[in-house]
């Protein structure tokens, strides 16, 4: 085959038809109409002689051949707009830029505010649109229609650029009329009833099963390996709710320490450390490859990265 008569449209074409699997979302997502498409997949199977995608009872699925070309044409796509997208400068001071970034409710809460009085100054232009995980998918991040996603994750694709912001530890909000605090101790730790909240990665969450200990994450993981387990009550996705609940006499909340610090002037709280070790977790900041040496991006990575080492020295 002679590349050089190839048609790099048809990559394209290729690339995201492998990724929508459907013929009428490739078109309208790269602007063609339906018969264009259905055409370029035609032209395709001719020049791999191959089906590529064949229509089952599941829609259209890929073949062998086409799961071989994915991650080859992906590569190939994500290069070519490296090499064509423009060096602009970026000024942020006037900037109107929308940064559309996706961020837990812990990251939300204790790195955000301190990002935005950073804009305020520095970018005063800029807007932030800030996405929860069910909002976003790992194919939005790809694609570049999510700047960046910040969060706990269990596992990001290869391809995405990331990095650590911060590792935190945990520790436990609990009323001060709870009688827990007169004799804090793993005993009287199990014995109580618990609040647990998490939201790990992306996507739309699905309802908790107290004996699934792999999803309940961090904490009743670290229970789990000294054979004993706590009595958790209320499930909740949001940082917040939690700490309102740990006001109430009956319930701890087992949360990261920077989040643990914003109530420090509660005086219905007490903020001590749980009575076992857990391990730290990760606040990670990741994005595509597409946007990886985009200026405006660059900058925006940088003020985050700034903001989360002073979070982290406890400047802010």
């Amino acid at each position: 085959m002679n590349v050089s008569r190839i048609d790099l449209n048809l990559l394209v074409y290729l690339d995201v038809l492998l990724r929508e699997r459907n013929v009428t979302k490739a078109a309208d997502q790269l602007g063609i109409s339906q018969p264009a498409m259905s055409n370029g997949l035609k032209r395709l199977r001719n020049l791999f002689d191959d089906p590529l995608l064949i229509r089952t009872s599941l829609g259209m699925t890929p073949t062998e051949r086409a799961n071989e070309l994915q991650p080859i044409i992906s590569e190939l796509i994500i290069g070519l707009e490296k090499a064509v997208q423009p060096r602009a400068h970026f000024d942020p001071l006037e900037s109107d830029k929308v940064f559309r970034v996706m961020a837990s409710d812990y990251a939300e809460a204790t790195l955000i505010p301190p990002l935005i009085a950073k804009l305020r100054t520095q970018a005063p232009n800029i807007i932030l649109d800030i996405m929860t995980p069910s909002d976003v998918s790992f194919p939005d991040v790809e694609q570049g229609r999510v700047d960046m996603v910040i969060n706990r994750f269990d596992s990001i694709p290869q391809s995405f650029h990331q990095k650590v912001l911060w590792s935190d530890d945990f520790s436990c909000l609990i009323s001060k009329g709870n009688p827990v605090l007169k004799k804090f101790s793993l005993d009287s730790y199990l014995k109580a009833k618990h609040v647990w909240v998490s939201k790990t990665g992306m996507g739309v969450g699905v309802g908790m099963n107290p004996d699934d200990v792999q999803r309940l994450g961090w904490v009743d993981e670290a229970l789990t390996r000294m054979g004993v387990k706590r009595q958790i009550t209320v499930f909740t996705r949001h940082y917040q709710a939690a700490c309102l609940l740990a006001e109430q006499q009956d319930l701890i909340a087992t949360i990261p320490s920077k989040m643990a610090r914003h109530h420090i002037n509660n005086e219905r709280v007490s903020i001590v450390p749980p009575p076992f070790i857990i391990q730290p977790i990760a606040l990670t900041m990741a994005w595509s490859p597409l946007l990886q040496h985009n200026p405006a991006h660059q900058w925006m990575r940088q003020l985050i990265t700034k903001t989360a080492e002073e979070i982290n020295r406890g400047d802010v």
